[in-house]
């Protein structure tokens, strides 16, 4: 019945007969394994027998047994099973009389109940109406034999067993409710028995008897040692799952041990464990887990791997075979459970003797781990952490010294992501010093290098903090060379903080590496170099890690570990040369004393050094022996401790700097920027308030699942595509409360609706008057929320009932602006519904708000909003109701904010402007003619050209390959084809979508040819062939055009924003041969020509633009016809390169602060008034230059530099009125976190640059604002800036959209996902998101909204796209090879250019810039020279060898620290890693190294990191392209900047929406 009801399986051996009822019911998805008794012979027919029961339900409990008894004598096959044991009780209890008192009396009511008979406890604690058979729940239970012993759970498949328990109704309140529970001794037999909760993570075990299912939820105390044992077994089984299975985020794949390792470390650190989990012991159950998830597979999903082929589980199955074979192995038995036959294992039933042999061995074998793992709970040292003695390392260090801030300080809280450890964001620390609560420098000895219960000793730090995008990552230097990076490092900026305490601190190490991180509770900090103060403080620190690090290398050359003791190793050591980077002294005493007293240091690089033999070395034993006898402090290591935050205890906060060189200068803002988020943060985060309540620590488990994180990821994208925001239906109606008697018009009808209703004004509705665009709340279910309705018209239905049909308002909070709306503020949205006006609970006040735009009127609508705020506060004061406006239409299902539409809102027309939006929004199929037919809201037409899925040519392609990171392989455009015939079945008119077919001729790609072909040809170019196909008219995904090739449009970029191609060669796929086009072959459409006048719609699936747009060029466009554009944060300027080559702006002034890339976009745009100065200043100087420093908030350092600006600059500043269009995109160091907060809060977060750019767009009142930002900007900090950015524009009045793209998508061969947000002003329209023209292996980018649901700005293309995925070799293919460390400025190009990319990029250039390569010390360049020449390549492919360097030291090849540290790091993947020519490039960084964060940079075939060029043709610059500065700078400005391709297809769509605008006028 499992499997009939649930679609379970039968598992194994065991026969499963009862189903799970209720409990099931209430999880329908749930797995579940279960196992039987067997050899019990034929059983009743349970299901009638508990139908019958059923209708019991209000007889009393003697009936119940007569009943019962009644029935299984008319049953032919009774059940005959021995009763078990039970004490002596007395004859006549029920008849005995005793005396009790009233309080006696009261307490015994509470016992619970005791019944003889199973049937009539069940029926007692039954709930209601229910499913046979019945579900309960066990506690206080005893699973024993006849006899009544107690018996293992498992054994239960053998003997007859019985249960004693409290049997509880099936809900939850179980240990508050006992005396609900009715006590049942010896009742069963026990049937079957059930695991599930694999889905859920945690295990239920169930067994069944004959009369109901039972969830076992807590065993007898006294049962509890037999019960364990069996859970511990069921939770392996769920554990082993979910490492596994797709479906919970596992790794159908992965090897045995790595399914080992897992489970272990998962187990070992589960809170509800008993303790450490032993592989041994996994293995040991490997047939019991086998039988039990194989019968899982009939469950699982369609893209679930069958867990009986999963090559883990079947490894563990004969794993577990394997190691029983060998221990049962004799010759003289002969009735064993294996036969031999022609040299294989065939499997017998294991008989019932072997089986009682094998789970008491199992018993006594978990009783045995138990015990051990109690004695080494106990006893092991591992839990004991040995501390340096700081008076013993004192005569290490210098004379005591005091540390004093240089510059202002923030604190380190601000940028506080929330993470929970080991999950904490990963940060670098430059220019770094550490001390103590009284401010002395201090060592980082003194600190725990593992995460201990109690620490001696506070140290703090403080540092230029960054985030680690792989600049300086684990930079190689000379072993003299102090600090992890180089000496020549370029000065890469941040924030300066001071640190909270911190915790522990590690170091990872090479052969000629050392780098350190510390942490403290908000993030991990890669130490970079220190202070010159503090270097002598960090110098011992680096110098032990070294001798560690010779210490295993001494070790490494023997050839035998173990020879060399502790005191060898003195020896050895005390041999050195002055000149070895680890010489300590030739005195064996200094030597030993010197290892004993930084022994810390050297313990824990032994510790994660990968090599067994090296970390269980004598030395090692012998070293922390010595440690021992010097009596240091031993800390006791418990599990890790998550800390709520206080204040931070840094003795910094209180300090202020004595030296201001680069200070990091408060945002200058406008008064309303502010307000808004001023107020915010008082209001959420008040100063010197502690979020959280205090110091409260919550214990966390030691380990946790090294995937946990990404199986909540993957759960949250599962949720994410079944939870899309559906469109509401046209309208709802509810059903009415009340009836009409106190509803009445006020007037006469006003008209009649399409379908004859009478419409009104104005009705009174309980005394309350009711007028159309009147707002009122409905009643509704105690359980829903009360909707806020705008009455859109009312009418009178044929029956006499009175309606009204209304639009949904949403609070602010109710939308993606949450807690950063104005409470006040309410949002029209786009559902509405039907209701009865006797359901109108209230009329509220909601004024609609039109208030006058432009810069002009700024001052006007502040004191307008001043003056309504105060009026607002007066009436809460006063208690009087709430007075709301509204100003915006909220529309989420297109991730944006409009103006509303005033003309049509409560007109009474008896239509709805949203029900209209709706039915437009509906993909509605319709054949029309023989010749037509309209799928998607596109008209498609014969001899059309039109695009089909990949995915239906798929079974016809050679095997195509997969996806692999850092690969588009796979990915197919869409194929082109020409429409010949629909196919539609009998009455067209009523042709549905799956019974329409259309015959189509199929035109190839140059792809389809060959990879060569593809390289060389025009990505347009398709080939005609007289392949005709039947095509399902659902693969069809909009329309295209095929053009002669001298009538294609002019592209300026390597960007196609057009769905035009050419035909030159017809295609044999049979023959692979290519020939040319036959000249009466006509591939024009009759209905090109009006296809041309109009323009795309929707997915930009429609027809093509006019030609007119495509062939200008952007230079052709005159000025006055652009934009006037403001770029603030303009970098080298990508994002107006490609805006300015769209032709629709035009960027007159830039901001820049830093100075190489001011200049360089100086020198790509000459036209541009370039001001390279803080946004700060230049903002402050703007708003003095209009006389406006009363509205303008600055630091006093802002207005003396503005102040000091010379009179030209003045003159050239931009002013109100002028800027038609501002862009960019602030930096975002702060935007890391301000979610957790102590003192000072709103004055740290005035550092934001955020505020200083939307105080621009506040000030200047452009028409349209565009804001550019990493991905992650969004949620940064729970989404606060987000939503504080939204809000702030919708305040000044804009309308807004958001959305994030992938620039892969729209023509460059890189993986950059950006953040957007566009505004524009009330009376200009929104522009749309630009259409993702090639394919690319990434997917749909979501931005979290209310409701739990997602947004999706653009549809993902990895399912096809009108063009192929841009690679490497199209991209760099062309350009001459160079060698490492390449430093020529201006070199020959070499050859002709081969790709269409090629062609585009180039232009008109005659010489190559920039082609130089940053030059990699020896040791690396000898790395990448190993790095084999094939896709996907890196450092696990360099050999296990030595090498000898020029200076005739031997180190090793692989990077000690990339093994040592795989494991908690992906296994580095991607370091030293060579880019594949089909593939594409990763995300631009701004400083590439073979082992930064993303370290796939080495080219190809070459032996070198790529070029300045290289990157800059990643990321879509043309060749003409200037970058300024030196390589580090260069690379920098390009890693920064924004994608010219995205930036021109951006642009385009709001060329559109201007070009609209001004044809209509």
């Amino acid at each position: 019945m499992f499997a009939s009801k649930f679609g379970l399986a039968v598992v194994g051996l065991f026969f499963v007969k009862r189903e799970l009822g209720a409990r099931m019911a209430r999880n329908p998805g749930s797995a579940e394994s279960t196992g039987k008794k067997r050899g019990r012979g034929k059983l009743p027919k349970s299901e009638e027998k508990i139908t019958d029961d059923a209708k019991t339900e209000h007889k009393t409990p003697t009936d119940l047994k007569e009943n019962h008894a009644n029935r299984i004598k008319n049953d032919e096959e009774p059940i005959v099973s021995k009763r078990p044991k039970r004490a002596a009780a007395c004859s006549n209890f029920k008849e005995k009389s005793l005396r009790l008192s009233e309080k006696s009396t009261l307490i015994n009511t509470k016992k619970n109940r005791v019944e003889d008979e199973e049937i009539v406890a069940v029926e007692l604690t039954k709930l209601g109406p229910e499913d046979p058979p019945p579900c309960r729940k066990l506690i206080d239970f005893i699973l024993h034999d006849a006899d009544g012993n107690p018996q293992p759970f498992e054994m239960s498949e053998i003997n007859d067993f019985f249960i004693t328990a409290l049997i509880m109704p099936m809900d939850d309140n179980l240990e508050k409710e006992k005396e609900r529970g009715v006590k049942c001794i010896g009742f069963g037999r026990i049937e079957s028995w059930a695991i599930s909760g694999y889905d859920e993570g945690s295990p239920v075990v169930w067994i069944s008897t004959e009369t109901a299912d039972y969830e076992c939820v807590k065993p007898a105390s006294s049962y509890k040692i037999f019960y364990d044992h069996f859970f511990e077994k069921a939770r392996v089984c769920i554990e082993i799952y979910r490492k596994l299975a797709r479906s919970t985020g596992g790794n159908p794949d992965m090897s045995l041990e790595e399914l080992l390792a897992g489970v272990v470390r998962s187990m070992s650190g589960h809170k509800s464990s008993s303790g450490s989990i032993s592989k041994d012991f996994i293995i040991s159950l490997g047939e019991f887990i086998y039988n039990q998830l194989i019968g899982l597979d009939e469950t699982s999903g369609n893209n679930d791997v069958p867990l009986a082929t999963m090559p883990a589980l079947l490894a563990l199955r004969d794993e577990c075979r394997n190691r029983i074979d060998f221990n049962k192995f004799n010759p003289s038995v002969s009735n064993g459970s294996l036969k031999i036959k022609d040299g294989e294992k065939e499997e017998t039933i294991e008989d019932e003797d072997a089986k009682l042999a094998r789970l008491l061995q199992e018993e006594e074998e978990w009783k045995l781990m138990k015990q051990q793992r109690s004695r080494r709970g106990s006893n092991s040292q591992k839990n004991v952490y040995i501390k340096i003695s700081e008076a013993e390392i004192a005569n290490d260090y210098p004379l005591p010294a005091y540390y004093k801030p240089s510059v202002e300080e923030m604190d380190e809280y601000i940028f506080d992501s929330d993470s929970i450890y080991p999950d904490l964001p990963r940060r670098v620390l430059n220019n770094w010093a550490l001390y103590n609560s009284d401010s002395r420098l201090i060592s980082l000895e003194l600190i725990p290098m593992k995460p201990c219960a109690e620490i001696d000793v506070m140290i703090f730090g403080s540092g230029c903090m960054r985030e680690d995008d792989g600049s300086g990552f684990c930079l190689e230097t000379d072993l003299a060379q102090s600090g992890s990076s180089s000496s020549d490092q370029l000065d890469v900026g941040g924030v300066p903080v001071y640190l909270s305490s911190i915790k522990e601190w590690m170091i990872e190490f090479g052969s000629s590496m050392i780098f350190v991180s510390v942490r403290t509770d908000v993030a991990w900090y890669r130490l970079e170099k220190p202070t010159k103060q503090y270097a002598p403080w960090y110098e011992p620190v680096l110098k032990t890690a070294r001798l560690a690090i010779s210490i295993i290398t001494l070790l490494k050359e023997q050839s035998r570990v173990s020879r060399l003791s502790f005191a060898d190793v003195v020896k050895k050591v005390s041999e050195f040369d002055k000149g070895h980077p680890a010489y300590i002294s030739s005195n064996l005493a200094l030597v030993e004393r010197y290892i004993v007293v930084h022994g810390q240091i050297i313990l824990q690089q032994f510790a994660e050094y990968p090599d067994d033999t090296i970390r269980k070395s004598a030395f090692v034993t012998g070293l922390a022996v010595k440690m021992e006898e010097r009596r240091h402090t031993k800390l006791l290591m418990k599990k890790k401790v998550l800390v709520q935050k206080g204040a931070n205890l840094n003795p910094s906060a209180s300090m202020g700097p004595i030296l201001s060189k680069r200070k990091v200068m408060r945002a200058t803002t406008t008064k309303l920027i502010n307000r808004i988020w001023g107020d915010y943060y008082s209001n959420y985060f008040p100063e010197g308030s502690k979020e959280g309540g205090g110091n409260e620590a919550k214990e966390i488990e030691e380990e946790q699942e090294e995937n946990e994180e990404d199986e909540v990821e993957e759960d949250e994208i599962s949720v994410q595509e079944e939870k899309t925001l559906k469109v509401q239906p046209s309208c709802q109606t509810r059903k009415s409360r009340s009836n009409n008697k106190e509803i009445k018009w006020e007037e006469e009808p006003i008209g009649k609706m399409v379908s004859g209703e009478n419409l009104y004004k104005c009705a009174i509705v309980h005394g309350v008057e009711i007028a159309l665009g009147r707002v009122v709340t409905v009643e509704t279910d105690e359980s829903e929320e009360v909707p806020m309705l705008l009455v859109e018209f009312m009418y009178e239905k044929n029956d006499g009932t009175k309606m009204a049909h209304g639009r949904t308002m949403k609070r602010g909070s109710q939308t993606v602006l949450g807690n950063a709306a104005n409470g006040r503020e309410v949002f029209l949205t786009n559902e509405c519904m039907d209701f009865e006006l006797g359901d109108v609970k209230e009329s509220i006040t909601v004024n609609i708000r039109l208030l006058p735009w432009g810069h002009m009127h700024r001052k006007e609508n502040t004191i307008a909003d001043k003056m309504d705020r105060a009026r607002a506060e007066e009436r809460k004061k006063k208690g009087l109701p709430t007075e709301y406006y509204c100003k915006s239409l909220y529309w989420p299902e297109r991730g944006a904010f409009f103006a509303l539409p005033y003309d049509s809102l409560g007109i009474g027309s008896g239509e709805c402007y949203s029900c209209k939006q709706k039915e437009l929004g509906r993909d509605e199929f319709k054949v029309i003619s023989k010749t037509s037919f309209v799928y998607k809201k596109i008209e498609y037409s014969l001899h059309d050209f039109l695009y089909v899925r990949p995915q239906f040519f798929a079974d016809e392609e050679e095997a195509r390959g997969t996806f692999k990171a850092g690969r588009n392989v796979g990915l197919r455009a869409y194929v082109v084809c020409h429409l010949l015939e629909i196919e539609a079945s009998a009455g067209s008119k009523q042709a549905s979508l799956s019974s329409t077919k259309v015959k189509v001729r199929r035109f190839y790609r140059p792809e389809d040819v060959s990879a060569a072909k593809a390289y060389s040809s025009d990505i347009r170019e398709v080939y005609y062939s007289e392949d005709i196909v039947t095509v399902p008219v659902a693969m069809i995904d909009g329309k295209c055009e095929i053009r002669k090739k001298n009538n294609l449009p002019t592209l300026e970029l390597p960007l196609i924003m057009d769905h035009i191609f050419f035909c030159e060669y017809s295609y044999n796929p049979q023959t692979g041969s290519l020939k040319q086009l036959s000249a009466n072959i006509k591939l024009s459409s009759p209905t090109q020509k009006l296809a041309n006048t109009n323009s795309r719609k929707n997915k930009g699936k429609g027809v093509c633009e006019s030609d007119k747009n495509n062939s200008d060029k952007w230079t052709d466009v005159p000025q006055e016809n652009r934009l006037k554009t403001l770029d603030v944060f303009a970098g080298c300027g990508g994002l107006s390169e490609g805006l300015q080559q769209s032709g629709i702006s035009f960027t007159k002034w830039a901001i820049e602060y830093e100075q190489p890339a001011g200049e360089a976009f100086g020198e790509n745009h000459p036209e541009t008034l370039m001001f390279v100065d803080n946004c700060n200043v230049i903002l402050r100087a703007i708003m003095e230059k209009c006389g406006d420093v009363d509205d303008c908030i600055s630091t006093t350092e802002a207005a003396e530099l503005a102040a000091k600006l010379d009179e030209e600059k003045i003159k050239n500043l931009p002013v109100p009125g002028q800027v038609e269009f501002i862009n960019g995109g602030p930096p975002c160091q702060g935007f890391s976190g301000m979610n957790r907060f102590n003192q000072s809060t709103w004055s740290k977060v005035q550092c934001e640059m955020i505020l200083a750019f939307l105080s621009f767009a506040e000030y200047f009142r452009p028409k349209y604002f565009l804001l550019e930002n990493v991905r992650t900007f969004v949620s940064f900090n729970k989404g606060q800036t987000f939503r504080l950015t939204l809000a702030s524009l919708l305040e000044m009045g804009y309308q807004v959209r958001f959305g994030i793209l992938e620039a892969g998508a729209y023509g460059v061969s890189q993986s950059r996902k950006r953040a957007f947000i566009w505004a524009a002003a009330p009376d200009e329209a929104l522009p749309e998101w630009p259409e993702p023209m090639h394919v690319f292996s990434a997917p749909e980018l979501k931005i979290s909204m209310p409701g739990d649901v997602h947004y999706v700005a653009v549809r993902s293309t990895a399912g096809g796209a009108p063009f192929r995925s841009v690679t490497v070799r199209d991209t760099i293919g062309d350009l001459p090879p160079v060698e490492n460390g390449a430093s020529k400025p201006t070199i020959d190009y070499g050859s002709e250019p081969i790709s269409w990319f090629q062609k585009q990029v180039r232009g008109r250039m005659v010489s190559l810039n920039d082609h130089i390569s940053k030059e990699m010390n020896e040791l690396n360049l000898i790395r990448c020279q190993r790095i084999p020449k094939r896709p996907g390549a890196d450092w696990r492919d360099l050999p296990d060898e030595k090498v000898k360097l020029s200076t005739g030291q031997m180190v090793d090849l692989i990077p000690w620290c990339l093994p040592n540290t795989a494991k908690r790091h992906n296994q580095w993947k991607g370091l030293f890693g060579r880019l594949d020519w089909e593939g594409n490039f990763p995300t631009s960084i701004t400083d590439p190294q073979p082992m930064g964060k993303v370290g796939m940079c080495f080219h190809p075939d070459q032996d070198r990191i790529l070029t300045v060029r290289e990157c800059a043709r990643s990321q879509g610059f043309p060749d003409s392209y200037c970058f300024l500065g030196n390589i580090q700078n260069k690379h920098r400005q390009i890693g920064n900047a924004v994608p010219p391709p995205l930036a021109y297809a951006l642009g385009r769509k709001l060329k559109e929406v201007i070009d609209a605008k001004r044809s209509s006028a």
